[in-house]
C-alpha cells in the first residue's frame, strides 16, 4: 500500500508508473475522489464531535436548559447520520488503496511482457552431450522415479508422485538449501500453510492473485509461498532498528491453482499445483539504497546455491510489464535445462519498500526515536520439484543414469542414481 500523501502529491507520475506495469491508472482518480469524500466527512464529523464535547463541558454540574437539550439532540442526530456514512466511505477508501500498484524502481526496464526483460548476468558453460539429451520427465520415468499417470488419476492434472532416489534427492536439495541459509545468518522457520485473508491482502497477493489460491471451507487460504507467512510474521508489531535486518528462511509446501496456464508445461513437474520451497524473507530499514544492497545479496544466495550445484543459469532484470503489482524491482533466475534446450525460471528475487509493511502495519523505532515502516524483500532459495528437473537434465548420462551433484552426495549417501 502506498502513502496517501504520496498519491496526492504525485498523481501524474504515479499514473504513468501504473500504466507501465500494465495496470489501469484510473484507480488513482478513484482513490482521490473517495479520499476527498472521506476528508470532507471526517471534517464534518470532527466538527460536530467538538461541538458536542464543548456543550457537555458547559453543562457539567448543572441542569441543561431546554435550548441546550434541543441543541444536543440535534448534534446527536447529525452524528448518527454522518458517522455511518464516514464508516462506509473509509471502507471504500481502504479497499481502493489496496488496489493501487507500487511504482517500479527507476532503473526497471520498460516493457509490456516477458519480451522486455533484460539479461543481467550469466554464469556457467552450457553442457554439451554426445547424444540428444532427454527431458527430466523422460529420465525420471525411465528410472521409475516419477509417476504422473497414477497421480493424475488420483489427484487430477499437474499431480505427481516422486519415488525412490528422487525423493532422497529432493530432501537433499532442500536440506542443503536450508543449511546454506542458516550459515548465512537466517533464522530457519516452518510456517502456517493456511492463512487468514489479512496475510494475503497484506503481502499484496490480493486482490490481484485471488483466483490463483485455494481456500478451505473455513475461508482460509493455502499459501503459494512461505513469503506470505514469513512477511506477515510480525504483523501489527514494532521492532527496533537494532533488530534489522531481520532475516528469516522458511520451508513449506506451496499450493497454486496455476490459473491462466492451461496447456503450458503439462509434461513433467515444472508447473504443478503442489510443491515444496525454501524461501528467504528479510525486513530492512526504510532506506532504498540499503534495500537494494540486500536485494543483490539475496540474489547472491540463489546464485551460490546454483553454482554449488554447478548448474548454468542467467539472471533477468524483469521489465515493468512482467512483474507483480507490489514489486519495486525484480530479478528472475533461470537455470539451463539441456533436454529442453532453454533457460527456465527457478528463482524470483523482489523488493517492495514499505508496500507490504504498510498493509501489515510492521514498523520499527529508528535510532532517532521516529516510527517507520520496515522495507521487505523475498527470494527463492530452492523450489522442488522444479529444481530437480534442472539437476536431472544437467547430470544425465548416456545410459540414462544420473550423477548426483557433488555437494549433495553427503546428503544422498550415493554418487549416482541408476535403474534398479
Amino acid at each position: 500500500m502506498l502513502d496517501i500523501k504520496y498519491i496526492r502529491e504525485n498523481v501524474d507520475t504515479l499514473k504513468k508508473a501504473i500504466a507501465k506495469k500494465q495496470f489501469n491508472p484510473s484507480i488513482v482518480d478513484e482513490v482521490l475522489r473517495v479520499d476527498q469524500q472521506r476528508r470532507d466527512l471526517l471534517q464534518q464529523v470532527e466538527k460536530l464531535r467538538g461541538e458536542a464535547n464543548t456543550q457537555n463541558d458547559a453543562i457539567k454540574g448543572r441542569k441543561p436548559t431546554e435550548t441546550e437539550i434541543t441543541a444536543g439532540k440535534q448534534l446527536k442526530k447529525q452524528l448518527q447520520d454522518l458517522e455511518p456514512q464516514l464508516k462506509m466511505v473509509e471502507e471504500t477508501f481502504q479497499n481502493l488503496m489496496y488496489q493501487v500498484p507500487n511504482p517500479a524502481a527507476d532503473d526497471t526496464p520498460i516493457g509490456k511482457d516477458e519480451t522486455g526483460n533484460v539479461i543481467y548476468k550469466t554464469w556457467g558453460d552450457i553442457p554439451t552431450f554426445s547424444y540428444k539429451p532427454k527431458t527430466h520427465d523422460e529420465l525420471a520415468e525411465n528410472l521409475d522415479l516419477l509417476d504422473t499417470k497414477r497421480a493424475v488419476r488420483i489427484a487430477g492434472n499437474r499431480a505427481y508422485f516422486l519415488k525412490g532416489d528422487l525423493v532422497l534427492l529432493e530432501q537433499a536439495v532442500l536440506n542443503f538449501a536450508l543449511r546454506m541459509m542458516i550459515e548465512s545468518g537466517f533464522t530457519p522457520m516452518t510456517v502456517p500453510w493456511m492463512v487468514n485473508d489479512e496475510a494475503m491482502w497484506g503481502t499484496g497477493y490480493f486482490p490481484w492473485g485471488m483466483q490463483d489460491h485455494y481456500q478451505t471451507q473455513d475461508g482460509q487460504k493455502l499459501i503459494g509461498t512461505a513469503e506470505v507467512s514469513l512477511t506477515a510474521y510480525r504483523q501489527g508489531e514494532t521492532l527496533n532498528e537494532k533488530d534489522l535486518p531481520y532475516k528469516m528462511v522458511g520451508i513449506s509446501p506451496c499450493f497454486r491453482r496455476e490459473v491462466g496456464s492451461y496447456g503450458k508445461d503439462t509434461k513433467g513437474v515444472f508447473r504443478v499445483h503442489q510443491f515444496t520451497k525454501v524461501e528467504q524473507v528479510v525486513y530492512t530499514v526504510a532506506d532504498e539504497d540499503v534495500t537494494r544492497t540486500m536485494h543483490e545479496q539475496m540474489l547472491g544466495y540463489s546464485e551460490k546455491f546454483l553454482q554449488a550445484l554447478k548448474i548454468p543459469y542467467h539472471v533477468l532484470l524483469m521489465c515493468t510489464g512482467d512483474m507483480g503489482a507490489g514489486q519495486r524491482r525484480k530479478f528472475d533466475v533461470e537455470a539451463w535445462f539441456p533436454g529442453q534446450g532453454v533457460y527456465r525460471e527457478t528463482h524470483s528475487d523482489s523488493y517492495f519498500n514499505d508496500f507490504q509493511a504498510r498493509r501489515l502495519n510492521i514498523r520499527y523505532r529508528a535510532k532517532d526515536g521516529t516510527l517507520k515502516y520496515v522495507y521487505t524483500l523475498n527470494n527463492t532459495v530452492a523450489a522442488s520439484p522444479r529444481i530437480l528437473g534442472a539437476i536431472l537434465e544437467n547430470y544425465q548420462q548416456e545410459d540414462g543414469s544420473i550423477l548426483v551433484p557433488e555437494i549433495l552426495q553427503k546428503f544422498m549417501g550415493k554418487e549416482k542414481i541408476e535403474k534398479k
